[in-house]
Parts: structure tokens; C-alpha cells; sequence
């Protein structure tokens, strides 16, 4: 089993980006342009890699390699998005990996792209300024569009799996992340257990009893084998539940208007360990998006407009907007689950102006995208 932060470790210490590798300060797939060229990367990567697996870091500086870390990203739904994009789609995961320096809230992501056909990759369809049918290489550690015949030589296999080999697990690695995670969160009752004699999934998380349930807020959930952060939140609760075979997570978001919020189901993820040695990850979205009255979401959101409005204008907010400000992001992504087709576009354009105003504010927004992003790509 491949230790993926020894994985990086070795991609950023063997060579400079290149035809099988590459890297990322940051990752936007939230935007046109950030998703264009991150499907232009991934197709280029499929076809120079036909017979091994290639991948893109996340979260590094393109100087000097340091590890600066990027927000974690739980889109298990990825695939999906290049499915939609891409003709002969590669396999792609995205994975985050923590690192001990990085805060709680930090990781470096670890896209791994893997060709499923002996066909080349190609775009499907128009995205930003590239053309449907255009088809991207790697020229070093550039993703070019090609236009002429393409014979792609497999030159990279024995490099990659040398850099992989290297990067095996072992029961050191493994126990020292046992108690590096034990010990860094020891305010928020970390657990572990042991899957198949074999895997170590720990956990923690603020502890919650209601209705004879429990739930928890500020998860942490890792497979230390692999050094795979599978799931964080500071914001939403979570239940957990174990069988001897099994790893069973569902995870709750809150949503309302003004102070009316509940919490509804999101996502259900079941981690399966077989004894090969091996385990499936399976998700399901569970989320069915609340309904609300439409007199009262119009109203809501002329006022986010007008709020976003003087944001933009820079005018002084009163007592009132302060209030309703934190309300944003959440009613304008309820205003676009009940047919306000517009106000997915209004709160993408609050971006930069919330992340100006207030560090707390931003953080509701990028949970709302989060929640948006699993919904349309699932």
C-alpha cells in the first residue's frame, strides 16, 4: 500500500514538474477558467501516461516546493465532472493528505490520474477558450493542444514506479501516524480501530448526544495507511458508525432562513475493507433540498443583492446588514435549490468581497459552494 504523503514527498523531491507530474498552488474548479485548465491538465497527463498513473500536487510552491497546504476538498464526486467534459475519461481521484507542519484545516491535495483505454483523451465539449474534440499532451511540464496524428511512447512507467515503490507503507509510518493523530487531538476524543488486521482508521470529533444518538462536530477521520485525510469539517455534524468490516459516515449540513435552521442529511459514505488488503469507497448523496416559500426567498434575495451591492460600492454597512450578511451565502444557495437559477451566479460573485469583509463569512461561503459543488456534479 502506497504511503501518499511519502508519495508527494518523493514526486517533489524527484524532479521538477514533467510529463507524468505536476503542480498547483491552488485548485479552482469552482470557476470556468480554473475548471478548463484543470481538465486541460488531466487529459494532457492521460495521454502522455497511457500504462501508469500520473498526478498533480496540490497546495506546493512553485519556487521552491514548499508546502504551503490548500482548504480540504471532499468532491467525491470528480469523476463525474471529467466524465462530463472528457471523451475516453482517465480514472481520477482526488485525495487529501495531511502533513504535520500544515494546520488541522490544511492538506495537500494529490490528484491521481490513471488511463482506462488504449483510446486517446479528447475533449468533449467547448469549456473557457478551449474547443470540443481539441486534444492536450504534456510537452515537459507544459500541457499542449496537438493537432496532428498523435503516437504516444510509453517513456515514464519505470520512472513512476520506481518514485511509487518507494513510497510503501510500513508499520512505522503507520504507528507514528497512530500517535500523531492521537496526540494532536486529544481535545476531541480521538478513537481508532483496526479493519482486516490490516487497516487503521482514526477519528475525532466534538461529541454530541441527542435522541439517544450521537453525533459529532469538528471531525477528523484519517486511513493512516495510506496518510489519506478521508473526511473535515469545522461546521457540519456527523454520525459514526462501525461494523467489523465497515467505516459508515453521514454527514449533516444546516440550512434555514434569518434563525429557522435544521439540519438535513448530505451524504452517506461507506468505507468497505476487503481481505485483499484492498477497500471501496462508495458515496451516495442523500441531500433533498428544502422548499420554502417563494414570496419570502424573492424578498430575501432582492436584499442579498442589495447587500452584495454595497459591498461592491464599498458604503458602510449598518447594524442590520452586519446581521444579515452571515445569512448570504446560505440564502442565496437555498434561493438556487428553489429555481433561482441566477443565484448561483450572484454568490459566486460575492467571492472576493466576502473573503475582503470577513474571514467568518468566507468560511460559511466556501461551505455553501461545497455543498452546491457535491449537488451538481452528483
Amino acid at each position: 500500500m502506497i504511503n501518499k504523503r511519502l508519495l508527494i514527498k518523493n514526486l517533489l523531491a524527484h524532479n521538477d514538474e514533467n510529463s507524468f507530474y505536476d503542480k498547483k498552488r491552488k485548485l479552482n474548479i469552482g470557476e470556468k477558467e480554473g475548471k478548463a485548465k484543470f481538465l486541460k491538465h488531466i487529459c494532457a497527463l492521460s495521454n502522455s501516461n497511457p500504462n501508469n498513473n500520473s498526478y498533480i500536487v496540490i497546495g506546493v510552491e512553485d519556487e521552491d516546493n514548499q508546502i504551503v497546504g490548500v482548504d480540504f476538498f471532499d468532491d467525491s464526486k470528480i469523476q463525474n465532472l471529467v466524465n462530463a467534459y472528457l471523451d475516453n475519461p482517465p480514472l481520477v481521484a482526488y485525495e487529501n493528505i495531511p502533513f504535520p507542519h500544515l494546520p488541522s484545516d490544511k492538506v495537500v491535495g494529490l490528484v491521481s490520474i490513471r488511463s482506462q483505454s488504449d483510446k486517446i483523451c479528447s475533449l468533449r465539449k467547448n469549456i473557457w477558450k478551449y474547443y470540443g474534440g481539441t486534444v492536450f499532451l504534456r510537452d515537459g511540464s507544459i500541457s499542449m493542444p496537438k493537432v496532428f496524428d498523435i503516437e504516444v511512447k510509453d517513456v515514464n512507467s519505470e520512472i513512476v514506479n520506481s518514485i511509487e515503490s518507494h513510497a510503501q507503507n510500513n508499520i512505522e509510518l503507520t504507528l507514528d501516524g497512530v500517535f500523531d493523530f492521537m496526540n494532536s487531538r486529544i481535545d476531541y476524543n480521538p478513537a481508532y480501530k483496526v479493519f482486516k488486521e490490516y487497516f487503521v482508521v482514526c477519528w475525532a470529533g466534538k461529541e454530541k448526544r441527542q435522541n439517544g444518538e450521537t453525533y459529532y462536530s469538528r471531525v477528523d477521520i484519517e486511513l493512516i495507511n495510506e496518510h489519506v485525510k478521508l473526511f473535515y469539517s469545522e461546521l457540519d455534524e456527523v454520525s459514526i458508525s462501525l461494523t467489523e468490516d465497515q467505516f459508515k459516515i453521514i454527514e449533516y449540513v444546516q440550512l434555514g432562513l434569518q434563525d429557522t435552521y435544521k439540519y438535513y442529511p448530505l451524504e452517506e459514505v461507506v468505507i468497505t475493507f476487503k481481505d485483499n488488503a484492498n477497500y471501496d469507497i462508495e458515496s451516495q448523496l442523500l441531500f433533498e433540498p428544502p422548499q420554502f416559500d417563494r414570496k419570502t426567498l424573492f424578498h430575501l434575495y432582492n436584499s442579498n443583492n442589495a447587500l452584495l451591492d454595497k459591498l461592491k460600492s464599498k458604503v458602510p454597512l449598518s447594524k442590520n446588514d452586519k446581521k444579515d450578511i452571515h445569512n448570504l451565502p446560505a440564502t442565496y444557495l437555498l434561493c438556487y435549490f428553489n429555481d433561482f437559477s441566477e443565484a448561483k451566479d450572484k454568490l459566486e460573485e460575492a467571492k472576493p468581497y466576502l473573503k475582503t469583509y470577513d474571514k467568518k463569512i468566507y468560511i460559511l461561503y466556501k461551505e455553501s459552494i461545497r455543498i452546491l459543488r457535491k449537488v451538481r456534479y452528483s
